[in-house]
């Protein structure tokens, strides 16, 4: 057990005593406040940014710069009546706002922020824990968070939340095939499962060995395209569209339990902003000068993970949502092709140089026979749609 534990963290290398216990324990408790933090201010960031892309003011009245007006908005929803529908599975009910919120700290959890720094002869990581595991608990944890909309739809015993907990699941499967094979491709360059590894096999130069170079760029876009449909941000909530849904799966909930569903959504931003940042772009990696040094690669961090809150915004105020149809076309008929041919031609370039150009010609010759027969099996459908009516 000792030795498992030192390979998690080197605070853990002198043995595991009452002082290696409190900072633990320190780490997971501040951890978990910077996050709530965290989420308040990307509220207000949000409503202040789409608020001045269409030429309003915002929240402006709660603290300066309206800045408090998610800790109001917070205790308004907290002291509001909490209520059960009657044909609602009471357990299930009360237990799905919790399956969407704690995956996203969890996930959070395995997130580097900062180098190694030591306090009161005490060496330990800017992270709260670095399983040898860390890739395949995030991907666990982001197909968790689903059931948390599909119970919460399910629970209900009502119609439309129940249709907006089907959306979630099915959209779900459509996006994790292609998110887990652009995670393939970082595992296979860095060769670990360990966040920590990752951000350090990116670490020798800096931006040219980031993975969104060594990747190609490609695989960058598709996981940041995956990742925003599995976490329901527009163009791609489909599962709470109101037009046809009223509130989607959480039309049922109010009180705190409606405001942990949004706790969750925002949380989730910022913790697969911080994975993005991660996995692509080198963690806290980043020149770093000569005071404070511990303190630079915290800052590097923040500020890439502020460039993504920030391009999440600007997608929900700019686009429109997508229709279903083509949510699903674009999850299977685009992002799994692409992503299963990007990972054969990764894996190509790391066994040889030419083996990578045999991959990439085989793969347009593909394309281009696969985009002929969808253009032919459109041509015909519609010659018989013509017959028919």
């Amino acid at each position: 057990m000792i030795s498992v534990l030192r390979a998690l963290d080197p605070l853990y290398n002198p043995g595991v005593h009452w002082a290696e216990l409190v900072i633990a324990v320190i780490k997971v408790v501040v951890a978990f406040g910077v996050l709530l933090v965290s989420v308040m201010l990307m509220i207000w960031f949000e409503r202040k940014v789409i608020s001045d892309m269409q030429a309003r003011v915002g929240p402006n009245r709660a603290g300066p710069f309206g800045i408090l007006q998610t800790m109001a908005d917070g205790v308004k929803l907290f002291f509001k009546e909490d209520l059960l529908p009657e044909r609602a599975d009471r357990f299930v009910f009360k237990l799905a706002p919790y399956l969407s919120l704690v995956p996203a700290f969890v996930s959070f959890a395995i997130v580097p922020i900062g180098g190694v720094v030591t306090v009161a002869h005490h060496t330990f990581e800017l992270q709260v824990a670095d399983p040898p595991i860390g890739i395949l608990l995030l991907l666990a944890m982001s197909s968790i968070s689903v059931y948390g909309v599909m119970l919460a739809g399910w629970s209900s015993g009502s119609k439309y939340p129940l249709l907006g907990s089907v959306r979630a699941s099915a959209q779900m499967i459509s996006y994790e095939a292609a998110l887990g094979m652009t995670v393939i491709m970082v595992v296979l360059l860095g060769g670990t499962l360990s966040t920590r590894g990752i951000v350090d096999s990116q670490a020798h130069t800096f931006f040219a060995s980031w993975n969104l170079i060594r990747t190609g760029i490609v695989p960058f876009l598709l996981f940041m395209i995956a990742i925003t449909a599995e976490m329901n941000r527009p163009p791609f909530d489909l599962v709470e569209a109101e037009q046809e849904l009223v509130g989607g799966f959480h039309t049922e909930y109010s009180s705190i339990r409606f405001a942990m569903f949004f706790l969750a959504e925002f949380m989730n931003t910022i913790t697969m902003s911080a994975v993005i940042v991660t996995l692509f772009l080198g963690g806290p990696d980043g020149p770093r000068f000569h005071f404070v040094t511990w303190l630079w690669p915290v800052l590097w961090f923040l500020g890439k993970t502020l460039i993504f809150l920030f391009a999440y915004v600007w997608l929900r105020a700019a686009l429109p949502r997508l229709r279903y149809d083509q949510l699903m076309d674009l999850g299977w008929k685009v992002l799994i092709p692409l992503s299963l041919g990007w990972v054969l031609v990764v894996a190509a370039v790391l066994v040889g140089r030419w083996w990578g150009v045999a991959v990439i010609l085989a793969l347009v010759a593909a394309a281009g026979l696969l985009m002929r027969a969808v253009r032919v099996g459109s041509t015909r459908r519609a010659q018989m749609e013509e017959v028919v009516g």
